[in-house]
């Protein structure tokens, strides 16, 4: 059975399908894609069934991650059945995961960057109000967690 990760950040436009597109990428190169599977939501639906930010693909583009295809949507209170782990970007997205997670499922709730390793940063900062320079900011922090959440998948799930 597949190991199911989904990254969670407010509108499901900038952070969380970056770390989408970042983590399945990786998965891919660690040759893990039928061991894990990735998905991403939001905690509101201000966005729901739009493309991520142009600004989030650009910049994961030019780092060689693909993020077509992916549209916004909601987190719903079945994934935290369907996930094993869901990870949000900032604690104002932990405080709404874990408020709204069934009583079972509370500790599959984490922030992302718990697994981050070149960083003592807690949340990945939300890039949508600033420059272009916060997306690859946010992407910085995503490759770093990605890394890590790999290796603490293959060390306690795998």
């Amino acid at each position: 059975m597949a190991v199911g990760v989904l990254f969670v950040c407010t509108g499901n436009i900038c952070r969380s399908p970056t770390a989408e597109g970042v983590f399945r990428k990786m998965v891919a190169e660690a040759g893990l894609t039928k061991e894990i599977t990735v998905d991403s939501a939001g905690t509101e639906s201000f966005h729901t069934g739009e493309p991520p930010d142009p600004r989030s693909t650009g910049a994961a583009q030019a780092r060689g991650y693909d993020m077509t295809g992916q549209s916004a949507r909601r987190v719903q209170e079945r994934d935290f059945q369907k996930f094993d782990l869901v990870l949000a970007m900032d604690r104002e997205h932990l405080h709404h995961l874990t408020a709204m997670a069934p009583g079972d499922t509370y500790e599959r709730v984490k922030l992302f960057l718990t697994y981050a390793s070149k960083t003592n940063a807690q949340e990945v900062p939300d890039p949508y109000y600033g420059g272009v320079e916060g997306f690859d900011k946010t992407l910085d922090l995503i490759e770093d967690g990605s890394r890590g959440l790999i290796e603490a998948i293959q060390r306690d799930f795998l």
